[in-house]
């Protein structure tokens, strides 16, 4: 293996890539955060995958968050990290070039907290993806190496949370989606169907209700007024990607559940994002939350309002 770039605040040049001086942007990049203390490699094969589809630039990026100069050997420390995040961003780069050795691959080692980092170059990019460590709710907030739920929650672009590797390929497998009728599940929506084209496969719309208590005559009226709507909201989408199969169901249950069942047979599970929040009140939503938690594939957040 190739052994890591010379020290210094450049960012890293790693085998098979090269140095992304400045933190140069394509439109359309696939960026992935590269964890020196949990490799993603699932991840790692994931976006490649993504990113050949999209014929786009992997920009592999790795973050020194701030260090604590109260340390007498602080400097040492430093500098210790900065040699670790480059190898592992050689690593990243060889992992890829062993994957898509034509990919075109380049790399950046940043000063910042990761979930900033990360969020500040979602703005250039067409997706970020990010390894899923499971950490537990309280980790997910009190860790400053913690990325997943505050980029998923703030990034300019859609999020990919890329966990298990037995679900890392896409294969054949539907894109399922979840719709309310909201702008940001339509927004979701669209993004689904433009993923299931670059991939050949087809997508599973799930309307999932929890019903309130009705009298059971009425039940019937309520699922139909909701495939009605549901069909609405699919019918331009449909009517712009004429080739792709589109199931659409209306379920009854709580959206976690459902969406995590449906999750196990999924290419991938797609959800809509209200908006930008910070650690407070994170405007992610219990339900994108929860599926971050549960699902068996990767869970894919789309903003409401994104670049094409």
């Amino acid at each position: 293996m190739t052994g890591p770039a010379a020290h210094g605040d450049e960012p890293a040049e790693a085998a098979g890539g090269t140095q992304d001086a400045g933190v140069p942007e394509a439109p359309g990049d696939v960026l992935v955060g590269v964890d020196p203390q949990d490799f993603p490699v699932p991840a790692l094969a994931w976006a490649a995958d993504e990113a050949a589809r999209r014929r786009a630039r992997l920009r592999l990026v790795l973050a020194l968050p701030p260090h604590d100069s109260r340390y007498a050997d602080s400097d040492h420390r430093r500098s210790t990290a900065r040699w670790a995040g480059e190898t592992a961003l050689v690593a990243a780069a060889e992992t890829v070039r062993s994957l898509r050795p034509r990919l075109p691959v380049v790399t950046a080692l940043l000063d910042g907290r990761p979930a900033e980092v990360l969020c500040r170059l979602s703005e250039g990019a067409g997706l970020v993806v990010v390894g899923s460590r499971r950490l537990s709710r309280a980790e997910e907030f009190l860790s400053a190496g913690s990325v997943v739920v505050p980029v998923s929650a703030r990034a300019d672009c859609p999020v990919a949370v890329v966990g298990r590797p037995g679900h890392a390929a896409g294969g054949p497998r539907p894109l399922v989606v979840g719709i309310d009728g909201s702008t940001h599940s339509v927004a979701a929506a669209a993004f689904a169907f433009r993923e299931a084209a670059l991939r050949g496969t087809s997508v599973r719309a799930l309307w999932i209700w929890r019903w309130p208590a009705v009298p059971p005559a009425e039940e019937g009226d309520a699922v139909r007024e909701r495939r009605r709507l549901l069909a609405g909201a699919l019918a331009p989408l449909r009517s712009a990607h004429p080739d792709i199969g589109v199931a659409q169901e209306v379920l009854r249950g709580h959206p976690v559940e459902e969406l995590a069942r449906a999750s196990a047979d999924a290419a991938a599970v797609v959800v809509g994002r209200r908006g930008r929040g910070g650690y407070t009140g994170m405007r992610l939503g219990s339900v994108v939350h929860g599926l971050l938690h549960r699902a068996e594939c990767p869970v894919i957040t789309v903003p409401s309002k994104q670049r094409e």
